[in-house]
């Protein structure tokens, strides 16, 4: 029971006790003007209906109160739950939407992982084109200076003995 309720309760209590004390007087007749006649009646039977009304009305708007309360407070939680539902499905749009983004970027960067893996693959095979280049032209360079040398060998075997040695200029190897 609420605090506010038994001070009421209290006065309800003492009013039923003082009509109990003095029952006989409260049932005795007397002339009562109530406005536009003159009535018999007794009055504390009259003030005692007057206080049972009022307790009435008091209980009824207590009941009320709480019964709309209690509809608030259902409509409320109803609006809560709407509330709640919808922002978990927003939360998962922007869990599904995070995914997807999450995944695009993997599928972009393993593109650009597989074109620059491509681009450095390329690079290496040129570079191994230009290095086999590069060792044939020195082989072939060698092979002719080699031919050249065994030529001019040859040649200062061949040639008789007082001819003078050739001169360091005939070495030179062709560019």
């Amino acid at each position: 029971m609420r605090i506010r309720v038994l001070p009421v309760l209290l006065v309800l209590l003492l009013t039923g006790v003082f009509a109990l004390i003095n029952w006989t007087t409260f049932n005795t007749p007397t002339t009562l003007n109530v406005g536009l006649a003159m009535v018999t009646a007794p009055l504390g039977m009259v003030m005692l209906g007057i206080v049972a009304l009022l307790a009435v009305m008091y209980i009824a708007s207590v009941v009320y109160l709480q019964g709309a309360a209690l509809l608030e407070a259902r409509r409320m939680g109803r609006d809560l739950t709407a509330q709640r539902e919808l922002a978990d499905k927003a939360e998962a749009s922007r869990f599904t939407e995070l995914r997807e983004f999450m995944n695009a970027e993997m599928q972009r960067m393993a593109r650009a992982n597989d074109d620059i893996r491509a681009a450095m693959f390329a690079r290496m095979e040129q570079m191994e084109q230009r290095s086999r280049a590069a060792m044939e032209e020195t082989a072939n360079s060698l092979s002719s200076y080699i031919g050249q040398l065994e030529d001019r060998l040859e040649r200062q075997h061949a040639l008789p003995a007082d001819l003078p040695p050739p001169q360091r200029s005939d070495f030179r190897a062709p560019r």
